[in-house]
């Protein structure tokens, strides 16, 4: 069977395409699968697709591309048949209608899923009987604009099967269309089992994920976390996703002065290896179609504090035994919940082991049948009744007498002659090494290398500093069998990495043949459990993948370092708290600023200094900008007269590059000119503290 997905843009990050990817890959087991994208935005999909999955675009909008479609006379018509209240209802075009008419005329497909409004109707107006018309509901009934919702309502009838992702949905359908002959089911969205270790529950660490919209209600999560906060300082937030809620939700975080707790980490393609840094995930939506993120979540081995909202979290939590559901709105009942689970860890880690079970009830080979069996229904109804009692009857009653050999039909057949073996390869087989990693509480790396081509032979990890010709290499370790993979741990103590971005490489002893390592899994989350060395020099490494999909390190090399942990900013003040790393501190330690500039310290202030190597530095006034643009001061700390300058900076656990995440307002400070001046704090591409001084814009007249 051919099974076809029309899908918006499979190059995108969505809960939608998410879960389209991961059923598509599970009926790709046992079918001939093709995505149709109507867009295409990447030169691959940001999610990653199955490579037994066909994936097909049909208007290209990038516009470095050969195949771009920018400039065609079509796109500049809008589309006739896409409802126009439908929120993407602008990206469709002429083209658009032209190319997805073409496509649902020719294609050979026996089922068509159709997996947002623009496209039910288009499938539903455009299809043709000779395959299954299949429309998906990913919201629900109720959370239509209405002329949307009265587009569906009047080409529902069209279809073989329209499929919600709650049973509450679809008993809403039938409700709102008593007299629709269509088909109307529930079939939840399938989460396959994450490859990345589950959470060890010891991160005081709450993690959320999803569009920034208003329907998610993440302003009501950072109200709550707030309250949390004021009990528990050392638990953090981070919340996943963009959208156009992000400039609203970056002024709360400033507002209740939670900028080293609450951080917005923007959208991330791999959510698998982000869950299990988390020991519990929340959910704070006004409404939630299904819930995807709940069971990766739980997947994850996190239990899930939920409002109980319409219609997923309720359908999948099961109260006080995998997680919490929480009335809607209210921001002090999640805070609660939230540091109910934060007090009880015994409970957490029951709750979160809980979880772990009820994702299980859907795998995508658990959810793919359910699909399998609709196919199924609905192609035995559209047999006449006749035909349909025939082939019961011939199923049923065995035939009278059994065909003698001689009565079967002869069968032609061909006779082939063997083919002649493969000519040898000349030389190795080519090398293509991609890896798996993972970080410990000691920051170890530890490395599991395979490809084509890595087997038998001698292997080098080979690290390249960017913009530099420094290499380090380090042996792989064969493994015992050929489908083991070859692995390496790269241990602080035994390497000396310079600071910067290494690039990693595989090069094979026989040729010299060498490859860049394609990144599979990259488990960060020992990160967040190990510590900065006290003495000596301050090492810190960080593995990623790269945009192209390729594994590096992000490396820091210090001989000290100024951890800073708290930033306050206020009206007249700018309090920095923190931890020295390899020095001593004295009483006549300062902060000093370094003006890019003049390169000259021209801001200074005593440090309040601990025991146990904390400090404590309040700016109060700075020098004012020169000429009318912002002024940088990077910040240090001279641990003692005449001593070397220490960097400030923040590099500690799994961010590496902190200007994106940690964001923080200006202060208004004093300055020797008259009027006061406002003060930016900021991290640098280096993760190291800087300040922008800049004069009030004058007022308006």
């Amino acid at each position: 069977m051919k099974i076809t997905f029309l899908l918006h843009n499979a190059y995108a990050i969505g809960g939608t395409v998410r879960s389209t990817l991961n059923l598509a890959a599970a009926l790709a087991a046992r079918h001939e699968v093709e995505i149709v994208s109507v867009f295409r935005t990447e030169d691959k999909p940001l999610l990653g697709i199955s490579g037994r999955i066909r994936l097909t675009p049909l208007v290209d909008e990038r516009a470095e591309a050969a195949t771009f479609d920018g400039g065609h006379d079509l796109m500049a018509q809008p589309s006739t048949v896409v409802p126009p209240a439908e929120v993407l209802a602008h990206r469709y075009t002429a083209l658009t209608d032209e190319r997805l008419r073409s496509h649902l005329a020719e294609t050979d497909a026996n089922v068509v899923i159709a997996t947002r409004p623009a496209l039910v109707v288009f499938l539903a107006e455009h299809g043709d009987r000779r395959y299954l018309r299949i429309g998906q509901e990913h919201l629900s009934y109720d959370n239509h604009v209405p002329e949307v919702r009265s587009a569906l309502n009047e080409v529902a009838g069209r279809l073989d099967a329209f499929v919600t992702v709650s049973a509450q949905d679809a008993a809403d359908h039938r409700t709102h269309l008593p007299r629709s002959k269509t088909r109307i089911v529930d079939i939840a969205n399938a989460a396959p089992r994450p490859k990345s270790e589950p959470s060890d529950g010891r991160a005081p660490l709450v993690m959320a994920a999803g569009r920034l919209m208003p329907v998610k209600r993440y302003d009501l999560l950072i109200e709550a976390f707030a309250e949390v906060v004021a009990v528990h300082p050392e638990w953090q937030l981070r919340i996943y996703g963009q959208g156009p809620e992000r400039p609203r939700l970056r002024a709360l975080i400033d507002t209740l002065g939670l900028n080293d707790h609450a951080f917005l980490m923007g959208p991330h393609p791999r959510l698998e290896t982000e869950w299990p840094k988390a020991s519990l995930a929340a959910v704070t939506s006004e409404w939630e179609s299904f819930g995807m993120t709940i069971l990766e979540a739980m997947h994850a081995g996190l239990p899930v504090v939920a409002t109980d909202c319409p219609h997923g979290p309720g359908e999948i939590i099961t109260d006080g035994s995998d997680g919490l559901l929480v009335p809607p709105g209210d921001s002090g009942a999640f805070a609660a919940a939230l540091m109910k689970l934060i007090y009880d860890e015994d409970g957490r880690r029951r709750m979160g082991s809980s979880a772990r079970a009820t994702a299980q009830r859907f795998a995508p080979g658990r959810i793919a049948e359910e699909y399998e069996r609709l196919f199924s229904e609905l192609r035995e109804a559209r047999v006449p009744a006749t035909a349909r009692i025939g082939r019961r009857l011939r199923r049923a009653i065995p035939p009278l007498m059994a065909k003698r050999p001689q009565d079967q039909p002869q069968i032609a057949t061909q006779t082939t002659t063997a083919s002649a073996p493969p000519m040898s390869q000349e030389g190795p087989p080519p090398l293509r090494p991609k890896a798996r990693c993972r970080t410990d509480a000691e920051g170890t790396v530890h490395m599991a290398v395979s490809a084509s081509g890595l087997f038998k032979e001698r292997f080098t990890l080979v690290l390249r500093l960017r913009q530099s010709d420094s290499e380090i290499r380090v042996p792989l370790v064969s493994p015992a069998t050929q489908k083991a993979p070859w692995t390496a741990g790269l241990r602080r103590g035994d390497l000396a990495l310079a600071e910067g971005r290494w690039d990693l490489y595989v090069e094979r002893g026989e040729d010299g043949e060498r490859r860049r390592l394609k990144a599979t899994l990259v488990e960060q989350r020992g990160l967040l459990n190990a510590a900065l060395p006290s003495a000596g020099p301050v090492a810190w490494w960080i593995p990623y993948p790269t945009k192209d999909g390729f594994l590096a390190l992000r490396t820091f090399h210090r001989s000290a370092h100024a951890e800073v942990e708290v930033i306050r900013t206020g009206d007249g003040f700018l309090r920095l708290e923190g931890l020295l790393h390899g020095v001593e501190l004295h009483e006549d330690a300062v902060l000093l600023g370094l003006s890019r500039t003049t390169g000259e310290p021209d801001v200074e202030t005593p440090l309040t200094t601990a025991a146990d190597r904390r400090f404590e530095a309040t700016l109060t006034s700075v020098p004012a900008p020169i000429g009318t643009d912002e002024t940088v001061w990077d910040l240090f700390i001279r641990p003692a007269r005449n001593a070397e300058l220490i960097r400030m900076g923040r590099l500690a656990d799994d961010i590496v590059d902190r200007k994106q995440t940690d964001k923080y307002p200006k202060a208004r400070l004093a300055s020797p000119s008259p009027e006061s001046v406002g003060v930016r704090p900021f991290f640098t591409v280096t993760n190291d503290l800087a300040i922008g001084v800049a004069r009030p814009a004058p007022a308006a007249q």
